[in-house]
C-alpha cells in the first residue's frame, strides 16, 4: 500500500533544519493545544499519536464503520472548541480525537495542504445514527458562532463548524481497481471496498442518506455558479485554500481567470486565510495598474462564502515550462551547441524577469514569491508575473509569510532584497534546476554549483559569481565545507565511500527506538524505521555491499527492534527485506526467525508489486527456499500472481492515478523478476512466458520521445525515467529476461529504454526516483564508461556536506537523508555497482543469489 503519498513533507520540516523528522519527537517547541496537557479521565484510554490525540472510554465497543462528526474551526477558536468537545464527550462516553498543537493545525490547513483532509479539528465517532443525530443537534448549539474552514469531503451540518462523513473507524484493507492496497469499506455484501476520501462529498452506493441529514445535502447543492456572469470553463490549478479556474464573460464573451479564496482555508505563516489572501492581491494588482507586467484585474465578488477575484487571461506558459521543454541535459547526449542555445535563451530570461521586478520596485511593492511557476511568457514575448497574495510594501521592509522552497529567502533579507535573493536563485536555478532549495540547508552550496554551472555551460562566470554573491550575501569565494567535499567523479571512490560512511555514522541515534538513520518520511508509518527502502536495514546492506564496513552496534539495534516491530511483510518496506539483509549480514537463524512471522499474513489483499507486495515476498521465499516449509508458500505465492497478471492489454496505457502503476516496484517488471528468478531455479519455461507478458504490460505504458530514440513511463502528465516507476527499472527486468530468451525485438526495446541514462540532470540524487537509480541501472547493464563516468560527475549537482563528510537530500530535496530509497546510502550503493571491486546491487537484480556468499567478511567496526 503506498499509504501516505499525500502527507506533506513539510510537516516534516518543522522538528530539524538538517533531517526530517516527527515534531514530537524532537521536542520542537510546539505546546500542544490545553486539553492534551489535561489528566486522563477516569476510565478511559489515551493513545497520543504525532499529530492526533485519541480519546475513548476503556472497553467501548465500536462498529468498524459508520457516520463520523468532524469539527473545524479558526485558530481563535480552537481552545473554545476543544473545551466543548472535552466537556461535551467525556461524561457521554463518546470517543474523540483532535489535532494536538497549533503548528500542527496550521501545517493541515496550509495553502499545500491535501485538499480531502483539511479544516478537520476533532474527529468524533458516534455508536449509531440516533447518538449522531443527537450529537450533532446538541454540539451544533454549543458551538454556536464558531467558525472554521469547509471541509470538503464532508456534508456539512447546518451553517456551523459541524461536517459529517461515512467512513471506516478502524483501518482494513482490500486492493483497489488499480491494484494498490488501500484503506477499505465492507459493503452490503460483506465484501471488502476501497474507501474513497476526495475533496467531495461522496457516500457509499449501500448507505442510506439518514433523513434528518436529507436538508442538509439540499442546502449543500442548492448553491451553483449558474448567476454568475462568468462560465467556468476549466480548472488551471487546485490548492487547499481555492481553485484557479479558466472562464469566460457570458455576454462579451472575453477570457478571464477566476481565482478563489476559501474563508478560514489556505493558512500561510502569518496565520491569514486564502481570503483576506485573495483581498490583498486584489489591492496590490489595482496598486500596480498600467504596468504590461502584471495581468489587468476586473472585480470581486463572493459565491457560497467564498470569495473570487476576476482577472486577465494571457494566452501563456510558465517559464518553468519554458525551461523544462528547452533544458538540455534533461534530453540524452546534449551537445556543447545545444547548451550554448539554452545559455542564450537562459541569460535573455534572467535579465526579462529582472526587469519585469525591477518596474514593481518602481512602485514600491516586493513580489515576495518570485519563482518560474509565477513568471508568464505569452505568446507575443510579454512576460507577466502572477500571484500577489503575499506581496508587500517595500517601505514595510518585511518578508514573505508563502514562497516556494527554492526562492525563498533567508532571515537577513527583508524588502526589495527578498526579491533580489529569488532573482538570483532563478540565475542559478535555470541551468540546475530545483537545485536552489539546496541552499536553505547550506548556503555555500551556491559556489560549486556555479562551478558545475559554468563548467557544464557558456554561461559568463561573472554573470553566475553575481548571483552566487546575492545568495551568499557577501563577497566570499568560497566556502570551506564543500571545497573540502570528497565530490563523486573528482575525488577517488574510496575516498567518496569514506566520506559517505562518515556522515551516515555520524548521522545515527541509536538512543531512538523510532528510527536509526534519518531518512524519508515513509519511515514514520508505523514500521519502526527499519525496513530495507527508508530504515536501518538498508542503510546497513548498502555500507556492506560496498565495502564501507560492518557496525555491530547498529545490527544489535536492527535486531532489537525487528523483534518488536509492527511492519507488515514488504519486501522493501517489512520484514522480508529485513530478514534479506540479516542474511546477507550473516545471522541466517534471524533472518529466518523473521519470514517465519510473515507466514501467517492474509496475502488476498497484497499488491501484485516489488515494494510491498507479492512479487517482493515471493522473491524472499524463494531465497530461502532451501528450507521445506518455504518451498510450499513460494509456489503458493507464484500461483496466485499468475493468476492476477492477466494478459498484456489488461493494463491501461496510462501509469499512476486511477490506473495500476508500471515498473518495477510497484508496476509489472517486480513480478516479470519473480518469473525470472523462478525460472532459474525451476526450470520451467511457462514461467518465462509471464515474464514476457508482465513485461509486456509495462512497456505497453511507455511512451517514446518525439525523436522515437528513448523510453519513459507515460503518467498522462508527465514521463519517467527512474527506477521506482519509470523506465529504468522495467530496463533492469528486461535485461534479465533476455539473458534466458533472446529477442531482436526487445534488445532495440532495451536500447530505447536504457538511453534514460544518457541525459546529465535529473532534478533529484536518489536510488528510487533519481540519478543513482539511473547510474545503478546504467552499470547494472554494461553502459558506456562515458555514460557511467557522466552519471557519476553529476551526483556533484546534489552533493551536500555533514559532519564532515558526504550526504545527499531526499525526495523533495528539503532535508537531507541518509536512507536507500531516497538518500545518502542508495548514493553509497549506485556508486558501488559502478566503482566498487566487486559490483555492488539491489536484492535480486544482482548475480543469482545462490552464488553469493550468505556472510559478507568485512572487518567489524565498534561505534
Amino acid at each position: 500500500m503506498r499509504d501516505g503519498a499525500q502527507e506533506s513533507y513539510e510537516f516534516y520540516c518543522l522538528a530539524d533544519r538538517t533531517f526530517y523528522d516527527t515534531p514530537t519527537q524532537r521536542g520542537v517547541e510546539h505546546p500542544d493545544f490545553e486539553p492534551a496537557t489535561r489528566p486522563v479521565p477516569e476510565g478511559w484510554q489515551h493513545v497520543p499519536g504525532e499529530t492526533w490525540m485519541h480519546y475513548a472510554p476503556e472497553g467501548l465497543q465500536l462498529p468498524q464503520q459508520g457516520w463520523k462528526i468532524h469539527v473545524s474551526a479558526r485558530l481563535d477558536d480552537v481552545i473554545k472548541t476543544l473545551e466543548a468537545v472535552w466537556e461535551y464527550c467525556v461524561p457521554r462516553g463518546i470517543a474523540f480525537k483532535f489535532l494536538r498543537n497549533e503548528a500542527v493545525l496550521v501545517m493541515a490547513n496550509s495553502k499545500a495542504a491535501p485538499r480531502g483532509s483539511s479544516g478537520k479539528l476533532v474527529t468524533i465517532y458516534p455508536a449509531d445514527e440516533a447518538q449522531l443525530e443527537l450529537v450533532l443537534k446538541e454540539l451544533d448549539d454549543i458551538l454556536d458562532g464558531v467558525q472554521g474552514p469547509y471541509i470538503l469531503s464532508d456534508l456539512r451540518y447546518g451553517t456551523g463548524a459541524l461536517f459529517v462523513r461515512y467512513g471506516a473507524f478502524v483501518s482494513r484493507f482490500c486492493l483497489s481497481p488499480s491494484g494498490e492496497r488501500v484503506l477499505a469499506l465492507e459493503n452490503e455484501h460483506g465484501q471488502l471496498v476501497p474507501d474513497h476520501r476526495g475533496p467531495t462529498f461522496s457516500i457509499p452506493p449501500w448507505v442510506p442518506l439518514p433523513d434528518f441529514l436529507q436538508p442538509h445535502l439540499e442546502a449543500r447543492n442548492a448553491v451553483s455558479t449558474n448567476e454568475l456572469a462568468y462560465t467556468i470553463e476549466s480548472v488551471i490549478q487546485f490548492s487547499n485554500g481555492g481553485g484557479v479556474y479558466l472562464g469566460h464573460h457570458k455576454e462579451s464573451g472575453d477570457r478571464v481567470v477566476l481565482k478563489e479564496g476559501r474563508p478560514h482555508a489556505g493558512l500561510d505563516l502569518a496565520g491569514r486565510d486564502a481570503v483576506a489572501r485573495i483581498a490583498h492581491e486584489y489591492e496590490i494588482l489595482q496598486r500596480l495598474e498600467g504596468l504590461d507586467v502584471v495581468p489587468k484585474t476586473y472585480e470581486r465578488f463572493e459565491l457560497g462564502e467564498h470569495h473570487f477575484m476576476v482577472q486577465e487571461h494571457i494566452d501563456s506558459i510558465s517559464l518553468q515550462r519554458d525551461l523544462v521543454g528547452r533544458y538540455p541535459l534533461s534530453k540524452p547526449d546534449a551537445t556543447e551547441a545545444d547548451k550554448a542555445a539554452f545559455a542564450e535563451w537562459a541569460t535573455a530570461a534572467v535579465e526579462q524577469v529582472g526587469r519585469a521586478v525591477a518596474l514593481l520596485h518602481e512602485r514600491g511593492v516586493v513580489f515576495c514569491d518570485l519563482h518560474p511557476d509565477n513568471v508568464l511568457l505569452d505568446v507575443d514575448g510579454r512576460m507577466v508575473l502572477i500571484d500577489f497574495e503575499v506581496a508587500t510594501n517595500a517601505a514595510d521592509k518585511a518578508r514573505s509569510t508563502l514562497a516556494h522552497p527554492g526562492y525563498a529567502a533567508p532571515p537577513d533579507r527583508e524588502g526589495v532584497d527578498v526579491d533580489r535573493y529569488a532573482l538570483a536563485c532563478i540565475g542559478l536555478g535555470v541551468y540546475a534546476p530545483q537545485t536552489t532549495i539546496l541552499l536553505n540547508l547550506h548556503r555555500g552550496k551556491a559556489f560549486q554549483l556555479a562551478e558545475m554551472i559554468t563548467e557544464t555551460f557558456p554561461v559568463p562566470r561573472a554573470t553566475i559569481d553575481e548571483a552566487v554573491r546575492t545568495v551568499v550575501g557577501s563577497d566570499a569565494t568560497s566556502d570551506p565545507e564543500m571545497a573540502e567535499l570528497a565530490l563523486p567523479g573528482k575525488a577517488e571512490w574510496t575516498d567518496v565511500r569514506a566520506a559517505l560512511t562518515k556522515a551516515i555514522v555520524a548521522s545515527a541515534t541509536p538512543e531512538r527506538t523510532d528510527r536509526l538513520f534519518p531518512g524519508d518520511i515513509a519511515q514514520f508509518r508505523g514500521g519502526g524505521g527499519i525496513d530495507l527502502a527508508s530504515g536501518a536495514a538498508g542503510v546497513l546492506y548498502a555500507m556492506a555491499k560496498t565495502g564501507a564496513g560492518r557496525f555491530e552496534q547498529y545490527e544489535e539495534w536492527l535486531r532489537e527492534r525487528s523483534l518488536t516491530t509492527a511492519a507488515g511483510p514488504g519486501l522493501y518496506d517489512g520484514l522480508h527485506g529485513v530478514a534479506h539483509v540479516f542474511d546477507v549480514l550473516g545471522h541466517r537463524q534471524h533472518a529466518l526467525d523473521l519470514v517465519d512471522r510473515t507466514l501467517a499474513d492474509d496475502w488476498s489483499t497484497r499488491e501484485l508489486g516489488l515494494h510491498s507486495g507479492l512479487a517482493g515476498i515471493g522473491l524472499s521465499l524463494l531465497h530461502f527456499d532451501t528450507e521445506p516449509a518455504l518451498r510450499a508458500k513460494a509456489v503458493r505465492v507464484l500461483d496466485l500472481v499468475a493468476d492476477r497478471l492477466g494478459d498484456v492489454t489488461d493494463v491501461p496505457e496510462i501509469s499512476g492515478g486511477q490506473y495500476p502503476h508500471a515498473g518495477l516496484m510497484y508496476g509489472s517488471s517486480g513480478p516479470a523478476l519473480l518469473f525470472i528468478e523462478a525460472f532459474e531455479q525451476l526450470g520451467d519455461t511457462g514461467l518465462l512466458d509471464l515474464a514476457e507478458i508482465a513485461i509486456r504490460q509495462d512497456l505497453r505504458r511507455c511512451s517514446a520521445s518525439p525523436d522515437g530514440d528513448m523510453l519513459q513511463v507515460n503518467q498522462g502528465w508527465r514521463t519517467l525515467p527512474y527506477l521506482e516507476e519509470g523506465s529504468a527499472g522495467i530496463a533492469l527486468a528486461l535485461a534479465r529476461y533476455l539473458k534466458h530468451r533472446p529477442s531482436d525485438e526487445l534488445t532495440a526495446v532495451l536500447a530505447q529504454l536504457e538511453r534514460v541514462a544518457h541525459c546529465s540532470f535529473y532534478v533529484q540524487p536518489g536510488l528510487f526516483m533519481g540519478r543513482a537509480g539511473l547510474l545503478l541501472t546504467a552499470a547494472s547493464l554494461g553502459a558506456q564508461q562515458t555514460t557511467v563516468d557522466d552519471l557519476v560527475y553529476g551526483l556533484g549537482w546534489h552533493a551536500m556536506p555533514y559532519a564532515g563528510g558526504l550526504a545527499f537530500p531526499g525526495n523533495q530535496l528539503l532535508r537531507l537523508s541518509m536512507d536507500l530509497a531516497t538518500g545518502s546510502a542508495g548514493v553509497l550503493l549506485a556508486l558501488g555497482s559502478a566503482l566498487h571491486s566487486v559490483p555492488a546491487s539491489l536484492p535480486f537484480l544482482g548475480p543469482p543469489q545462490w552464488s553469493e556468499s550468505p556472510s559478507l567478511q568485512h572487518e567489524s567496526k565498534e561505534v
